[in-house]
This record gives C-alpha cells, sequence and structure tokens, in this order.
C-alpha cells in the first residue's frame, strides 16, 4: 500500500509510521483511502491503523468492536452483542452477521424466569455472549488479517493493567491467539480454532465452572450451540435510494416501515425541522413502532408477517391513519395478515446507557455498519475478565407474544446499523447509540440527507426529536400496561417557539433537551469523487486516510 496521510478537518498530515496520535482524531473526517467513525479515540485509532496497513473495512471493523471491550467498557464488554452488517464491494450485496446470543437452553430455567421475572443485572440476565463469534465468523469470512493481528491494540490496552480484570483479559486472548498460531491450516481455519476455544474448549469449562457458581442458568452447552446465522438484509427503497436494516430481532424494520409511511408526504415542501416535518415524523414513527411491539421478535421462533408490513397494500392502508391536525393518543398496530389498518390494542422508559458505534469503510469500497452493545451491570468472570450483557430484558415474560423468553431464543434488540445505497452503491452507513432511540435518529440523519441533501458535518448538526410512544424495549413485564411509557410524549432540541406551540397544539406533549438525542456516528460515501466524508456525535471519534 501507498504511503498514507490521516486526514482530520481537511488538515493533511503525512504519516511515516502507520500509527497516528490520537490526539488528532476528532469528530468529523474525510478521505479516499479509508474512513472510520465509532467510539471513543482508541477504537478509532485502532480502526485506523487496522486499514493504513492494508487492511479490508472487516478487518478494521473488528480491531475497532474489539477494542471497544475495553476502550468503551460500560458501553460494550467482550461477551456482549453486535449486529454487524456488510456492504461487500465485490458481489454488490449486502450481509447481516446476526450478532445477538439467545437465552439459556435449560427449560427450568426458563420457567424461572416466568415464576421470578427476568432481572435487569447479574449473571441471569445474561444471554450467551456472542460478540467473539460475530467478529470471528465475519473476519473468518470476509477479512484479510489475522485474529492476532487485530486484537493487537486491544491487547495493548488491558497491558496497561488500569483495572482489575484487565490481565485477566489478556491471558484469556493471548490463549486464543496461541491456538490460532499452533493450528496448522489456512488463515479461515486457524480463527475458527481461536473462536473455538473459546465457544467449545477450555474457555468454555472455565465460563461454565462461573455459571454455576455464581447462580447462573448459562451452561457450556449454551456456548456449544451458538451459532453466528449469516442472514440476508431487510429493505425498502426511498426515492431512490435502497435502505438496508437488520431483521426483526432487531428494531430495524421500523425504520423502513416509517419511510413508507413517509414516502406518501412531501417532506421537502414542508421545510426542515418545521411544525408539519416533525409531527409527521412522530405520527409515522408511532404507526411503526406499535407494530413493531406486536410483531416482531426473533425470526428463528416467531412468524413475523414481514413482507405484508413492509407491502404497498399495508402501506396505503396505513398512512391515512396520521392526522395532520393532531398527534394521535393510541397505540395502533395494524393487521398485516388480513390487511386492515388498526388490529386492536398494541402492548406499549426507553434508553438504552450501554451501547457503542462502528462504521468502516475501506478504499475498495467495502463498508462496515455496526452497533456493539452490552447493557451494564455486567456480571464479570474475573478468572477470565469476561463481562457479561445483561440483554435477556430486552425479552419478555408474556407467554405467546413473537418476543416472550424461549429456550435458546435471541431478544428483540434495539441495536440497528444502516446502510444505504444509490444504483447498487453505498452512499450512507450509520450506526447510532440510544436505545429506542437509534432508529428514530437513523431516520432523521436519513431524511436529512434524502430531503435535505445534508452531509454527515450538518446532518448532524440539526437538532432531533424523539418519541417515548411507545413499548420500553428494556421491561420484561408480562402485563402490557406495566410496559407503557410516556403517550404523546415529544422530546425536541430547541428550536423556535412557534414551532413547539404549534406542536403542543395539535396535542404532543413537548419537552425541551439541550443535550444530544442518541449519540449516531454517520458516513457519506461519494462514488463520484472516490472520498467519503465520517461525522459523529460528543464522544465519538472520526479518522480518514487520503492516498
Amino acid at each position: 500500500m501507498e504511503k498514507s496521510k490521516l486526514v482530520l478537518l481537511c488538515t493533511f498530515i503525512s504519516i511515516t509510521s502507520f500509527a497516528a496520535s490520537t490526539e488528532s482524531l476528532t469528530w468529523h473526517a474525510s478521505g479516499n483511502g479509508g474512513i472510520v467513525a465509532a467510539g471513543p479515540k482508541a477504537s478509532a485509532q485502532a480502526g485506523i491503523d487496522i486499514l493504513a496497513r492494508g487492511g479490508n473495512a472487516v478487518d478494521g471493523a473488528v480491531a475497532v468492536i474489539f477494542n471497544q471491550a475495553v476502550s468503551d467498557y460500560g458501553m460494550f464488554s467482550i461477551g456482549g452483542e453486535v449486529p454487524f452488517m456488510l456492504y461487500n464491494a465485490g458481489s454488490g450485496t449486502v450481509t447481516v452477521y446476526n450478532g445477538m446470543g439467545g437465552a439459556p437452553l435449560d427449560r427450568e430455567a426458563i420457567e424461572w424466569y416466568y415464576a421470578n421475572g427476568i432481572p435487569d443485572k447479574g449473571i441471569r440476565s445474561a444471554t450467551t455472549p456472542s460478540a467473539i463469534s460475530t467478529c470471528l465468523k465475519a473476519l473468518e469470512h470476509e477479512g484479510t488479517m489475522s485474529f492476532e493481528q487485530v486484537i493487537a491494540s486491544t491487547l495493548a490496552l488491558l497491558d496497561t493493567g488500569e483495572k482489575s480484570w484487565y490481565a485477566s483479559l489478556a491471558v484469556t486472548l493471548r490463549r486464543m491467539i496461541e491456538t490460532e498460531q499452533k493450528t496448522t491450516g489456512t488463515r479461515e481455519q486457524k480463527i475458527r480454532a481461536a473462536r473455538d476455544r473459546f465457544y467449545k474448549g477450555d474457555i468454555a469449562d472455565e465460563l461454565n465452572d462461573y455459571y454455576i457458581r455464581s447462580g447462573g442458568f448459562l451452561r457450556k452447552a449454551d456456548l456449544e450451540a451458538h451459532r453466528t446465522i449469516i442472514e440476508e438484509s431487510v429493505s425498502v427503497n426511498y426515492r431512490g435510494y435502497t435502505v438496508h436494516k437488520c431483521n426483526t430481532w432487531t428494531q430495524g424494520p421500523v425504520l423502513l416501515q416509517s419511510l413508507r409511511l413517509l414516502e406518501q408526504f412531501d417532506l421537502k415542501a414542508m421545510g426542515e425541522m418545521s411544525a408539519d416535518y416533525i409531527h409527521v415524523t412522530t405520527e409515522a414513527m408511532k404507526l411503526a413502532f406499535a407494530d413493531r411491539d406486536k410483531f416482531y421478535g426473533d425470526p428463528q421462533f416467531a412468524n413475523v408477517p414481514m413482507q405484508e408490513l413492509l407491502s404497498d397494500e399495508y402501506t396505503a392502508i396505513r398512512f391515512p391513519l396520521i392526522n395532520m391536525d393532531k398527534a394521535s393518543s393510541e397505540i395502533c398496530p395494524g393487521d398485516p395478515w388480513k390487511m386492515t389498518a388498526s388490529g386492536g390494542p398494541g402492548e406499549y422508559r426507553p434508553g438504552e446507557e450501554g451501547t457503542t458505534t462502528v462504521v468502516v469503510v475501506d478504499k475498495w469500497g467495502n463498508v462496515v455498519a455496526a452497533t456493539p452493545s452490552s447493557n451494564p451491570e455486567y456480571a464479570i468472570c474475573e478468572d477470565l475478565g469476561i463481562a457479561h450483557n445483561t440483554r435477556l430484558s430486552s425479552l419478555n415474560t408474556e407467554r405467546g407474544h413473537p418476543n416472550s423468553l424461549e429456550p435458546g431464543k435471541r431478544p428483540r434488540i434495539t441495536l440497528t446499523p444502516t446502510i444505504v445505497l444509490e444504483k447498487g452503491k453505498p452512499v450512507l452507513a450509520m450506526s447510532v447509540a440510544g436505545g429506542d432511540m437509534q432508529d428514530q435518529v437513523s431516520l432523521q440523519l436519513l431524511l436529512n440527507f434524502t430531503e435535505f441533501g445534508k452531509k454527515p458535518l450538518e446532518a448532524i448538526s440539526v437538532p432531533r426529536f424523539n418519541t417515548y410512544h411507545m413499548e420500553d424495549s428494556f421491561n420484561p413485564s408480562p402485563d402490557a400496561a406495566e410496559r407503557i411509557s410516556n403517550i404523546n410524549s415529544l422530546e425536541i432540541n430547541t428550536i423556535d417557539q412557534s414551532v413547539t406551540e404549534n406542536l403542543e397544539n395539535r396535542g404532543h406533549k413537548v419537552s425541551i433537551k439541550s443535550g444530544s438525542i442518541a449519540w449516531p456516528v454517520m458516513v457519506y460515501i461519494d462514488q463520484r469523487t472516490g472520498f467519503s466524508h465520517a461525522a459523529s456525535s460528543k464522544g465519538k471519534f472520526c479518522a480518514a486516510l487520503d492516498l
């Protein structure tokens, strides 16, 4: 690879070594040799170093994600989860690595949860750790580097010994590297062997011992049974763009349903952040979230009518429910099987503290968008340094619900990366942290681009809004009434008082928020010039390479 230059804020700094100063990383960047928009500086640095060494987007993204388990601990942990979406420039396809782990397989354990409830912390709130499997499966299939190469920045952080568990996790990861080094065969076989030591070997045995002595329900059998499922994305066309999301084990299709409804309105004529624009976007999201809460769940277990939910016929009967003069006070799912606009009552404190972000574009045009998460408080196996998620609480204990707890079932999570194509080529990639706000903010960033022509630096700076008119994705109660959040709520960044008064007159319960509404990263890929442009919210960082 030719000597690269790190490009930040239009400043071109030649680098003689591949490691650029972390002080250079900032909240927006442009370049034509690869770009990273991620969480803390250390994680963005890890990704850009891999790209500078000739790695591709998958290599870079995997390096970022492992690094975030240390540098962004509290937002993500090594025993967490990560929806991982890849645009492959060679095939022109978008593929999803299902990065969510399942509930314990023990049926007696499942009945314990139904009798006692799903806790929001501790080892009994954990699903099978999945992020390691997801990252190594993607690295095996689509990467070019070894596990040892992409994990180097993570080990450098762990070797500082800043936290009590750093040394233990460093030993665990080096055991996996040892297996990779000693295995004969291809790069892919070596990576698979490293993965298997965690899920099937002595590391799994030690995790099993930890689960037993800590009172958890997971076992080695859960680790052995875990598989990273490789899936097609779900997509819709919107005004010449193809928008790709993960399936209904995430809330991703909410954005797609919202787009289908909003396509019926002239948003550009309404004007950016006008009362009409905010109102219609909010009302469309309410309808989409109502369907999410009634129909979405792990498609391996639930019969989700995805094709019907995104169909022309269903959209045609749903969008007239949007009253431009009045905010709806109802939770109103439809019936996509019977094709009726209202299918009866739906099931109803969104917000998630533990999530980080990743978007990586390489010089060949491959794109990764991923949303790593764990949601603290973690249960940690100190001997191994493995901190576990609390994601089981994103299932519920309402028997028969598409998202109800079952052995091995993956929760319907809020994590939801986005890749957008135009004429078969990627133009946008986004990742957002913020629980039930994630697709609301992704939708607004996308509309800032498609309707108002704003690139990331401008798009991410526009005031944002969100509603809590939905089910709390972190409340596992069997009682739908207990999952109700704040009907007609509308949280909004400070804008003109006349706009807020207009919205209040329509029935919205408006509250002004001065801080950030969710925490996005966004990358625009200019297919005409070959340059990519990234921007992030406060606390997240971008870096780019110039050929």
